[in-house]
């Protein structure tokens, strides 16, 4: 705990030097302002934490369906054919394939695969389940050519993730050999838990999950827009889930871990100690976030075969 405030705070320097850098872009208050201002906050906020493209890696942007952008990232090595899907965070309200493009620019390089990210429909322009059912049909589109498919996606796109899979394997839909949830919001409950311990940590609230859940207005039964409250998690594709602990989403990580690991599904799960949420942002200027970041791609790696 900090010494001078009652709010979780982790202590290595790099990541509270991180908290700090983001503090100027993004206020902590950022959900009370209107969903433009909140977006133009989050496209600053991201360039700030722009990176060099590796070597050698190309994009090539496309549309799905005539309507749904999605960037295709090839490293300069590639070695599977199995590719990535990457769904981006940003609380169903903001984020786009530019808010991710150095992520996944990495991702793909360090992992040596493919790699395709989309630009699905934003909430509330577009409540539940849009932002679902583009998700899904890229899926579809990018299963239809036969290659083995992961399944990622960091927050609101590790939510998306998570439910698509689910989906898929209701709808019997083959070829996802994996999924990465990277600090999934899964629909927990607001008054136990990590919600209630880390309801004032930093860069994500309690009260900014309501907030993203009221504006998404997904139905509370849901289980693809709930994950945690799907009934069987049973013959699911193997999962690499990585939580924060200064997070209130932790518990949903670590829950849906358990519950796929008590199902039979071969998951791996890591917490990061002193990571807030949003630290694949932090990974060139915080030891941990770095480590963690190693350890997601080698998390990747292994699912698509390349490890």
């Amino acid at each position: 705990m900090d010494s001078k405030t009652t709010k979780p705070m982790p202590t290595e320097a790099g990541i509270r030097a991180f908290h700090e850098r983001c503090k100027a872009f993004y206020p902590a208050d950022a959900v009370n302002a209107s969903v433009e201002q909140q977006r133009q906050w989050y496209d600053a906020l991201c360039a700030e934490f722009d990176a060099p493209s590796p070597e050698g890696l190309t994009r090539r942007d496309e549309r799905v369906a005539g309507r749904i952008p999605v960037r295709y990232y090839r490293p300069a090595e590639v070695a599977s054919e199995t590719r990535v899907f990457y769904i981006h965070g940003g609380g169903f309200v903001v984020g786009s394939l530019e808010s991710h493009d150095a992520i996944c620019a990495e991702l793909a390089h360090g992992a040596q695969v493919e790699l395709v990210s989309v630009d699905y429909r934003l909430a509330p322009e577009h409540l539940w389940p849009a932002a679902f059912e583009d998700c899904c049909d890229v899926l579809e589109a990018l299963l239809a050519d036969g290659r083995p498919l992961v399944v990622a996606g960091d927050s609101a796109g590790g939510n998306l993730s998570a439910g698509i899979v689910l989906k898929a394997k209701a709808e019997g839909l083959a070829g996802i050999v994996g999924q990465v949830l990277i600090y999934p919001g899964l629909g927990g409950d607001l008054t136990r838990g990590s919600y209630v311990e880390m309801a004032q940590a930093p860069l994500l609230s309690t009260a900014d999950v309501d907030y993203y859940r009221e504006v998404l207005k997904a139905p509370a039964d849901q289980p693809f827009a709930h994950p945690l409250k799907a009934a069987d998690l049973s013959g699911l594709p193997p999962a690499y889930i990585t939580g924060a602990h200064f997070d209130p989403l932790r518990d949903d990580a670590r829950a849906y871990a358990a519950r796929l690991a008590q199902a039979g599904v071969d998951v791996t799960y890591r917490e990061e100690p002193q990571m807030v949420h949003s630290w694949l942002r932090a990974r060139h200027m915080s030891p941990g976030a770095q480590e963690g970041f190693a350890r997601l791609v080698q998390g990747v790696a292994r699912l698509v075969g390349t490890a």
